[in-house]
């Protein structure tokens, strides 16, 4: 089994946080008119959501790095207009993070005409005006944290299906004038469709040793989104599943209904470390092809009511693969507000606290 040459200096075992200034509400609920306005509760919860104790208490859990999600609304009040008290927010963050010596991923989660849950009429790659706002915001967050090599920057969370050629080029031009400004930063890309890790191959690589490659994994769907709201796929069937488990097919209404007609195992497969290796195959490959660069799974997790043993049983495997490979890994997700349909939340809505300590070391990476 090949193994990466590189490491990602004091990124290596990664908290996500959501819930903060991205998926603060969901808005594929919400009409049209609704969907892109910054409301005056929104506000009082980017103020009030995260405190410094809870940076205090991810690093005193052993994490290295805080990948924070962020939407282009929260930030830009209108094209060129900054949201002062979100920079503040986001400055005063990194601020708890740099006392606690935890790196920080800043990642765009929601950009305007990429919205990983819901199809937007403009799409970013289809609109050169929104893809210069795009570069512009990322030049302003580099102005406003060019001292601080704490942070890193991910371009864009879950790129949708489009023509991967697309993506590279914004993202080439993005990178170009960010290396303009800071030769030094490092920056993360992902590929299409939603950060598959089939897709990596579509992925441009660049001649850049501070450019970070990333894949998220959520496989089996059924198993990691089971009875989520938000999607019809997890939602008819409304049945528990466990991991392992010895045979997919009693969980596959939707496919027997056409709707997951591509997906590559027959019914009677196992779901378990085998499974999941052949899930990330891609990424295997990537690190088999390319030593020399840094993949970083940037994204994994179950939703909450899963069964608890089995989100040990699957983050466990899911670290493993992770760490036979010398590939860095951040889970998710720290806290998911009440009203979000998927909640993959790791800890207690009230104390905090980790879920379970079986759960943490699963997360760590710890035996």
């Amino acid at each position: 089994m090949k193994k990466t040459t590189l490491a990602w200096p004091g990124f290596k075992r990664g908290m996500g946080l959501g819930g903060w200034l991205t998926n603060y509400k969901r808005f594929n609920v919400l009409p049209d008119k609704w969907r892109f306005k910054v409301t005056q509760g929104d506000l009082e919860h980017f103020e009030t959501y995260i405190s410094e104790a809870d940076v205090e208490r991810i690093r005193g859990w052993g994490f290295d790095h805080i990948r924070l999600g962020f939407d282009q609304i929260v930030l830009e009040e209108s094209p060129g207009v900054w949201r002062e008290s979100a920079f503040r927010k986001l400055a005063e963050f990194v601020g708890w993070c740099e006392k606690r010596g935890l790196n920080v991923v800043l990642n765009l989660h929601k950009a305007v005409g990429n919205y990983c849950d819901i199809k937007e009429e403009v799409q970013l790659l289809d609109d050169d005006g929104l893809q210069r706002r795009f570069i512009a915001l990322w030049l302003e967050i580099e102005r406003r944290f060019h001292d601080r090599p704490v942070v890193a920057f991910e371009l864009l969370n879950e790129v949708r299906d489009v023509d991967p050629e697309k993506w590279n080029d914004l993202a080439e031009r993005t990178l170009r004038a960010l290396r303009e400004a800071n030769p030094d930063r490092w920056v993360v890309v992902g590929s299409i469709c939603w950060n598959s890790v089939s897709k990596l191959d579509k992925l441009r690589l660049w001649d850049d040793p501070r450019v970070v490659y990333t894949f998220h994994t959520y496989a089996p769907f059924e198993f990691t989104h089971q009875r989520g709201v938000l999607q019809s796929r997890a939602l008819y069937p409304n049945m528990v599943m466990e991991y392992p488990c010895a045979d997919i097919g009693r969980y596959r209404e939707c496919r027997r209904l056409g709707w997951d007609e591509d997906d590559a195992y027959p019914d009677d497969a196992a779901v378990d470390k085998a499974f999941m290796e052949r899930e990330l195959r891609g990424a295997s490959d990537f690190v088999a092809a390319h030593p020399d660069k840094i993949l970083w799974l940037g994204e994994f997790g179950t939703i909450r009511h899963a069964p608890p043993a089995s989100r040990v049983a699957w983050m466990r495997d899911v670290v493993s693969f992770c760490k036979e490979r010398g590939i860095p890994w951040c889970v998710w997700n720290y806290l998911s507000t009440p009203n979000d349909g998927n909640r993959f939340s790791l800890v207690d809505d009230d104390t905090r606290e980790f879920l379970s300590p079986e759960l943490l070391a699963a997360c760590l990476g710890k035996e």
